[in-house]
């Protein structure tokens, strides 16, 4: 087989077709045979450029945005001549077909699909396939562009995959070692799978927290494909996965849609027999997150695929499997570049039904709720704004100040009374059916074995009050109101204290060197009432800023932050600006731990909110380092989720503990409070499941079939909760007294004894998403955020990650809290 495999790409690799004007293949253009080697990044583009230049009148390259780490995203838009001459006309028509752009089309009868290759860096057979589909569509393969154009994007993670490559390239054996033992197979932390933050870009479609996401995002939406394929590696033992795809699919995916996954899988399954190699489909990767690449593209109409071929980061370019087969790099390839071309096929085959179905996806006179109205907090409708502005997704303002429908808060119908700055967002426009997707209470799960969460609804995510419609909600065009808050000579200035352009605002006036106060107690001054957590500037404090009013005044512009001027420190509700209960903010000096033991997932959310989002120095420490590390330097660590048995051993923990004490706070995220909970000297105490006569559960009689599904039982997927907040504590500064929470797991604590259970869950209403019956029964009267004092510090436990994806815009303010706020000790000089 694998020399059957050889000959084939020599056959198509290595010579040159005069009939496509000279273009090089890819291993005369590299010097190598493509597969015998990782290609770099800058070669695949190379490559890319090379064809371009070649065949101008058959390939377009485009770049479309640049990486963190600088490097270059390019899209290569391949057809035929006629094509390319029309390419933006052929657009337009495709837009017009949806509704998106005004006008009647003049043509509907092109394909348009896009290739999307290496999202996961160490998955990195697909952007060699990339290459040789690129050569074969243009050689042998050229009859299927007459009528379809098709979109490459080589590679969308260039960083990820980099890290990946030049590792591999620096550390393999030559020849490569097949022994999974061999170095060469196991990657280092973090590994080359997430981008340049460490973020999973499979995850970030529908949020676009990353620079790639977001550059894709705008020339997506303007092209709208009919058919996007996702190209993916799982595990070295699994074979070839392709369409259709598994249960559940989201209730908005049409019968078309479903039927055409299956003549695409029917129509690879033939080039895949031919050759006896192994495939399955319709098992593991449903349709139902909606921020993947296969899930994405299909609730904006298309038909969306992953193809997961067996290999990995930890195949290299051959391994040994359990099978006793070696998987090269060029059998994974092969079969990528296959299931491309087919994919190809059949839509030039289908161009004018695909055409059609499109067209048809985009009515959305049939969805339930007509209009999704949101109101609430200025900063967050901002947040939200910009969100839908990334997916050119319409919004107005309410005509009316009474709203009917339901509610999200109460889980119930109801009536709200809403202001004129409240969103509407209506599902009779092209996106409509997105629109549902991103909005509705409680999406309809057919199967609880899904393959990510199963709650996401924006409005909980935003901490907004949301009404949903089952008629359209009158509204108007948007009207944006900008108002210039200029202040002036004061005695000081007061901002409010609710929203994560709150921090970004705390955070840059720390960064230059403004003294800040906040207050514990509510207070009253000119007239205004200040909740807890307000922020209070003085003239008094700020004497050794030169210009202090005008250089106030520029940063509160950039943040378009509302300042209320106060022009005495006696409060006519005290507390007074001078009382012990309004402190001095400390310039905290934060660090992070990194390294092996810590989810580089977690740690890059981590690491993005302060670089991106926050705009706050962090340190990151790597954990091979904290026992040499003097902690003194700092005066917070957070403690990312991860598995931490071996880094805090009994040594660091005393360190740990020693250095809280002193007057440190310890912040520790979702799974990095496995190494308290139930550790001598801290009151955070797992709490068990167990069966109503009190004894641990036994699934030991459950058939073996169905043990798979009976765990579902003790699982959360995902499940959106409300949880009561005490609102006075500094942690909870900016909240009500009610918060919904992204559960992802079934992990459950018991109340602090000792300490302050600042947000628990005091029932288990799920709102939104999967939750099993017996995961459930475990979670009355849980910790969700909570601080434990020890000495002059504190430890810090946030049960349920706010900056999961950095999608649950609401819950990011108790990470700042728990930062500025809690436990806040004397100002340092």
């Amino acid at each position: 087989m694998q020399k059957l495999v050889l000959l084939l790409l020599v056959a198509f690799g290595s010579h040159t077709f005069t009939s496509a004007q000279n273009i090089q293949s890819p291993s005369d253009f590299l010097g190598y045979e493509i597969g015998t080697q990782f290609s770099r990044h800058h070669q695949v583009v190379d490559y890319f450029k090379s064809v371009a230049n070649t065949l101008p009148n058959q390939v377009k390259l485009e770049e479309y945005g640049k990486t963190n780490e600088r490097r270059s995203l390019y899209l290569a838009y391949v057809s035929s001549e006629e094509n390319i001459k029309s390419l933006e006309t052929i657009r337009e028509n495709n837009l017009k077909n949806t509704g998106l752009l005004e006008g009647t089309p003049t043509s509907t009868d092109v394909a348009i699909v896009w290739l999307s290759y290496n999202v996961h860096g160490n998955e990195a057979s697909s952007t060699e396939a990339s290459m040789l589909t690129l050569f074969k569509l243009l050689t042998e393969q050229k009859d299927l562009l007459k009528n379809t154009v098709v979109i490459i994007d080589p590679c969308i993670n260039p960083d990820g995959r980099d890290r990946y490559v030049n590792w591999y390239n620096e550390t393999a054996s030559q020849p490569y070692d097949i022994d999974r033992k061999a170095s060469e197979h196991n990657e280092p932390w973090p590994g080359g799978r997430p981008n340049h933050y460490l973020f999973d870009l499979n995850r970030d479609w529908a949020w676009a927290t990353q620079v790639e996401t977001q550059k894709r995002l705008e020339v997506y939406n303007k092209w709208m494909p009919h058919i996007h394929v996702d190209f993916h590696e799982q595990g070295i033992n699994e074979p070839y996965y392709f369409a259709p795809a598994a249960e559940p699919f989201h209730e908005i995916i049409s019968d078309w849609q479903r039927d055409f996954q299956t003549q695409i899988g029917k129509n690879h399954a033939k080039y895949f027999d031919a050759e006896g190699w192994l495939f399955f489909t319709r098992e593991r990767f449903d349709l139902f997150y909606p921020s993947y690449g296969d899930t994405y593209p299909t609730y904006m109409g298309a038909i969306g695929m992953t193809y997961e071929q067996g290999g990995h980061g930890m195949a290299g370019l051959g391994i040994l499997n359990d099978e006793g087969h070696v998987l090269t790099l060029v059998e994974r390839l092969t079969h990528h570049t296959t299931t491309g071309i087919s994919t190809v096929e059949i839509a030039s085959k289908n161009a004018s039904k695909l055409n059609t179905e499109f067209a048809k996806f985009f009515n959305n006179s049939n969805l339930k709720y007509k209009s999704y109205v949101v109101s609430g907090n200025t900063d967050k409708l901002n947040s939200l704004k910009e969100l839908l502005n990334k997916h050119d997704i319409a919004f107005e303002n309410p005509n009316n100040s009474k709203i009917s429908g339901y509610n999200y808060q109460t889980g119930k119908q109801s009536n709200i009374n809403v202001s004129s700055d409240a969103l509407v967002v209506h599902t009779n426009q092209p996106k409509g059916k997105m629109v549902k997707v991103l909005f509705e209470p409680n999406a309809k799960l057919t199967d609880s074995l899904t393959y990510d969460i199963t709650a996401w609804s924006v409005p909980y995510a935003y901490g907004l009050d949301a009404i949903a419609s089952t008629s359209k909600v009158s509204s108007s065009k948007l009207f944006e109101r900008i108002e210039l808050n200029v202040i002036y000579d004061a005695y000081g200035y007061v901002s409010k204290w609710n929203s994560i352009n709150d921090a970004k605002f705390l955070a840059d006036v720390l960064q230059h060197k403004f003294k800040v106060r906040f207050t514990e107690k509510p207070f009253t001054s000119n007239g205004t009432k200040f909740e807890r957590g307000s922020l209070i500037i003085t003239k008094g404090d700020n004497t050794h800023i030169d210009k202090f009013v005008s250089k106030l005044n520029t940063i509160a512009q950039k943040h378009s932050k509302a300042l209320t001027q106060i022009n005495t420190g006696f409060s006519e509700i005290y507390p007074d600006i001078g009382s012990p209960d309004i402190k001095l903010i400390n310039q905290q000096k934060v660090a992070v731990l990194s390294g092996e033991g810590t989810s580089s997932l977690s740690y890059g959310e981590i690491w993005h909110f302060f670089e991106k989002q926050l705009h706050y120095p962090l340190t990151s420490i790597n954990t091979d380092n904290l026992s040499r590390t003097n902690l003194d330097k700092f005066n917070v660590l957070i403690i990312p989720s991860g598995y931490y048995g071996s880094v805090l051993d009994e040594s660091n923990m005393t360190k740990l503990k020693d250095w809280v004490r002193a007057g440190g706070k310890v912040i520790a995220i979702d799974g990095a409070l496995r190494s308290f909970a139930g550790k001598d000297g801290f009151s955070l105490k797992y709490k068990s499941s167990k069966d109503s006569e009190g004894e641990e559960m036994n699934d030991n009689l459950t058939p073996y079939a169905d043990r798979e599904r009976e765990y579902t039982n003790n699982l959360i997927t995902g499940a959106i909760f409300k949880t009561k907040v005490d609102s006075t504590h500094p942690m909870a500064f900016g909240y009500g007294e009610d918060y919904f929470t992204l559960k992802l797991g079934s992990s459950a604590y018991g109340l602090l004894e000792n300490g302050y259970n600042v947000a628990h869950l005091d029932n288990t209403k799920v709102y939104s998403g999967f939750a099993g019956k017996d995961a459930l029964k475990n979670l009355d009267q849980t910790l969700i955020f909570g601080e434990e004092p020890m000495g002059s510090g504190s430890f810090i436990y946030m049960v349920d990650n706010t900056l999961f994806r950095s999608f649950w815009e609401n819950g990011k303010l108790f990470l700042v809290n728990s930062i500025f706020f809690v436990n806040n000790n004397a100002f340092e000089l």
